[in-house]
């Protein structure tokens, strides 16, 4: 195809595109709705997986020392949990630095650190807190300091005070979570497979308008010759701006909306905030969006020119 039918097609696709108004008004809605809910599917699956991701960093093993447990065996038990394949990092947490936490937290309850500076020594202890490379690792962990602390308390004074285990309540909420999340992603999945094929359907009747109130045009074309892309190019052009229009405008309906949410998933979801994840991979969303919109547009256009035209 020369540059010349090139621009003869997309001049007669503008065209059909300016003449038919109320077809492509209603095609654009169409496909605005259709896109908007990929759209949401697209930040619901982001904020779900960053949810998932934030309590699974959350979850850890505590290891609280006694307040009169020498320095160098906590460390001794430090190293020892380090050298399991199951632990990804371990961090120790000295008496001072606990202190230090503790005034830095409740730096505006003034009655607390009245309490605290009536006390004569250090009342918090050191800890370790142990990160599992999995999840699924935490049981073994688990295991391994069970075993520790009897051995660390046979014959000596304890040094282990208590142990905040990642439990089987986690575990289970966790999985919950996956679940829930795994699910939502189908249900998007599912509800945006039903939206395409009825903004397909939608499309494909209202641009049957465009096609019939065409179709002395379209026999001209076929007597002098016209093959059949050069009869269906114009009309699969009409239908991809109809989706380029329909993405730039669910494009622009996303950016008010996610930054009024932007502070609220950012507190309440995993810490992600949506409108900078919109902004900063706008690109990506302009490909999803328009893309898909453009495909649609196309995909309904070619439809309905094969079926009710008979090319």
């Amino acid at each position: 195809m020369d540059w010349t039918t090139a621009k003869r097609i997309f001049r007669a696709g503008m065209l059909d595109f300016s003449r038919n108004a109320f077809v492509s008004v209603a095609s654009i809605l169409v496909m605005t709705v259709t896109l908007f809910v990929v759209g949401v599917t697209i930040f619901a699956g982001v904020i779900l997986n960053a949810t998932l991701d934030e309590l699974r960093d959350k979850a850890d093993i505590n290891v609280y020392f006694t307040t009169m447990a020498p320095e160098e065996r906590m460390l001794e038990l430090k190293s020892s949990l380090e050298a399991l394949p199951e632990v990804e990092s371990v961090e120790y947490i000295s008496r001072d630095e606990a202190l230090a936490a503790f005034r830095e937290r409740h730096k505006d309850d003034q009655l607390t650190l009245q309490a605290l500076e009536e006390l004569e020594d250090n009342p918090l202890s050191a800890v370790l807190n142990v990160r599992a490379r999995d999840i699924s690792q935490y049981e073994a962990i688990a295991a391994f300091l069970n075993k520790e602390q009897e051995a660390l308390t046979a014959g000596e004074a304890p040094i282990i005070d208590k142990i905040n285990f990642y439990n089987e309540q986690h575990r289970q909420a966790l999985a919950r979570l996956e679940v829930i999340t795994d699910s939502a992603q189908r249900l998007g999945f599912v509800v945006i497979a039903i939206l395409i094929l009825t903004s397909i359907a939608i499309s494909f009747n209202t641009l049957r308008l465009a096609i019939y109130s065409s179709r002395d045009e379209i026999q001209v074309m076929r007597l002098v010759g016209a093959g059949q892309f050069y009869i269906r190019a114009p009309f699969m052009v009409e239908g991809t701006l109809y989706g380029l229009i329909s993405g730039i405008i669910t494009l622009l309906l996303f950016y008010p909306l996610t930054w009024w949410l932007g502070g609220a998933t950012q507190g309440f979801f995993g810490g992600v905030n949506i409108f900078g994840y919109y902004v900063s991979n706008f690109p990506l969303f302009f490909l999803i969006i328009a893309g898909t919109g453009m495909l649609l547009g196309a995909t309904a256009s070619f439809l309905a020119v094969r079926r009710y035209l008979k090319i």
